[in-house]
């Protein structure tokens, strides 16, 4: 395998020349580790690549370490396959959520990736409102978005679901797929599975990713699991993020399963996510109309005539009031701020240290 077989081009070889010429090479990040190593491939093959001390003092914030999808540069240890890990190279796209914690720190799951399969269990699991959720994050990644409805062997209605789906999220592609009987995965994999493509597989525990890769990939590279028949919950068989070549010269991420998404700064993702909407505001008498009970409301009376599903505008309600809560509130000035010398006070503050957190 060569870079150009995990998606390095000409492009990518102009960003990088100022880090060529300073003795690095590029690498792409195919496993990540703890503690600050990743498995990142380079031309001659893979390596183990770790963060030095230097990179510590340059990286301040937590997107700035590197993610599964990364374009690198790396330097090589002399007479051994590691590699020490210098730059990470401007993304692409990037699918972000907000880390498990108390802490604002965003998470990167997967970088420079071109499609993004939201997958979703036609079992006990299915939720449609997770399915608009995790829309949004994908809306705001830059990624393209398609929504899977993985195992329809399960379910005497898939098609009548898909099209209760398709409502809901308008203008984004939404499958029936089944590993069991393979059901889409053929056309599937015509459309999507393309040489060079990055695709990454996103959802909750138990939805099938593995599966659905494991099936587009033509093996077992990676390891599946069972789940309860009582909520049809899946343990977190994929326990790390990696990137795998399919047969067909596409390239695969899979991800741990998420028990929750987090949105993290998607400004842009749920206008986006519910661009009908944000049409219709436009058409309102005022302004700052709030869609209630105003005088000329042009979405209360897409919602009286049927033109706008109520399920779909209650979830667009309730992330734009999640992204309101999530916006810090503007502090008032310090009365010290008039004072000589108050500006040196965040002089010397600590790098930011990177810390594993748990896709849970």
């Amino acid at each position: 395998m060569t870079l150009a077989d995990y998606g390095w081009n000409e492009a990518l070889a102009l960003v990088f020349a100022p880090h060529a010429m300073a003795g690095l090479e590029p690498a792409r990040v195919v496993c990540e580790l703890r503690r600050n190593f990743y498995a990142v491939q380079t031309e001659a093959g893979e390596v183990l690549a770790e963060c030095g001390g230097g990179f510590f003092h340059i990286a301040k914030k937590s997107d700035q370490f590197p993610a599964v999808g990364d374009w690198v540069g790396v330097k090589k240890r002399g007479g051994e396959p590691r590699a020490d890990l210098h730059v990470v190279l401007p993304r692409k796209t990037k699918f972000s959520r907000r880390a498990s914690g108390s802490e604002e720190i965003e998470q990167i799951v997967a970088a420079n990736i071109d499609t993004v399969f939201l997958v979703s269990g036609l079992d006990q699991n299915f939720n449609p409102k997770r399915i608009q959720r995790f829309l949004v994050a994908a809306k705001e990644s830059g990624a393209e978005a398609v929504v899977l409805l993985n195992k329809s062997d399960v379910c005497d209605n898939a098609e009548d679901v898909r099209k209760e789906i398709q409502v809901l999220v308008p203008g984004v592609p939404v499958h029936i797929t089944s590993t069991l009987t393979r059901k889409g995965l053929k056309a599937l994999a015509a459309t999507y599975v393309q040489p060079g493509r990055t695709l990454a597989f996103i959802g909750s525990s138990g939805v099938g990713k593995s599966s659905l890769i494991n099936a587009l990939v033509c093996d077992e590279a990676l390891p599946t699991g069972e789940v309860r028949e009582k909520d049809s919950k899946g343990r977190h068989t994929t326990t790390r993020r990696e990137l795998v070549i399919a047969p067909s010269g596409a390239l695969v991420i899979d991800t741990p399963g998420m028990r929750e998404l987090q949105l993290w700064g998607v400004e842009d993702g749920v206008e986006d996510a519910f661009a009908d909407i944000k049409a219709l505001a436009l058409q309102c008498r005022f302004t700052n109309c709030g869609h209630t009970n105003e005088p000329g409301c042009a979405v209360q009376a897409a919602l009286k005539s049927g033109g706008l599903v109520a399920q779909r505008f209650e979830s667009y309600r309730k992330l734009k009031a999640e992204k309101v809560a999530a916006t810090p509130a503007l502090k008032k000035p310090s009365a010290l701020a008039s004072k000589p010398g108050w500006n040196k006070k965040n002089e010397g503050t600590k790098p930011f240290r990177h810390r594993f957190h748990s896709d849970d």
